[in-house]
């Protein structure tokens, strides 16, 4: 059974904001130097992934894994597990958030996709074992996922997902805000204009390159890959 670790412990030194919205214990399994060695990007989106949506985030995760850039993501069903899929064929490393105990993942055809991510990449929840699964819990888990990452990337969402959650915390935590250009100029959805005047950035495959390479390292124990 995995033992909780204090926070600060596991990240390093945390600022007043990191303090005052991170969980005050994290359970974790596999390979915790990826919370300290580079960069870490949180890329999130629907659970109802068009089929350009995962294209497009297989596309980003390319680009990530080519840039040494380790994958974060929330083990969901949709972009999260193309995500952490698209990183582990790449060759690359990806980092499980979870929203449940680590011995349950959500949802349960994740398991063995989560058994890989515990045994070669990292796996973190904040929910001890035997905790319930309740809705909660996964906003509370995005703001973990917002706190490890140094940036996030929205691939794709609804008016009405909750993936503008992950946006809204990583920005209140300090965080580097994409929004995919698709995301930003949907005219069904009101909440990009807002999140982009609050300071997050449009995302445009043109761009990519020079976005990756310029992330600074925000979060506790970070070192550049470049």
């Amino acid at each position: 059974m995995s033992m909780p670790i204090k926070t600060g412990k596991l990240l390093g030194p945390l600022n007043d904001i990191e303090r005052k919205n991170a969980p005050e214990e994290l359970f974790v399994a596999g390979d915790t130097s990826l919370l300290h060695d580079g960069l870490r990007v949180a890329v999130v989106g629907s659970r109802k992934a068009s089929d350009k949506g995962m294209s497009r985030a297989r596309a980003l995760i390319n680009a990530l894994v080519e840039h040494d850039i380790t994958v974060v993501s929330g083990l969901a069903e949709g972009i999260d597990t193309v995500a952490h899929e698209a990183a582990i064929v790449l060759g690359g490393k990806t980092i499980a958030v979870l929203g449940t105990p680590l011995s349950q993942a959500y949802p349960a055809k994740n398991k063995e996709l989560l058994d890989v991510i515990k045994h070669g990449h990292l796996a973190i929840s904040q929910f001890p074992e035997g905790y319930p699964a309740k809705r909660q819990n996964f906003p509370q888990r995005n703001r973990t996922m917002a706190l490890i990452s140094d940036a996030t990337v929205i691939v794709e969402a609804s008016e009405k997902s909750g993936t503008q959650h992950q946006g809204w915390e990583a920005i209140r935590l300090g965080r580097l805000v994409y929004l995919m250009e698709n995301v930003a100029e949907d005219p069904a959805l009101s909440w990009p204009a807002k999140m982009i005047e609050y300071g997050a950035q449009v995302l445009t495959r043109d761009d990519m390159p020079d976005v990756l390479y310029d992330i600074p390292s925000f979060t506790a124990g970070g070192v550049s890959a470049f």
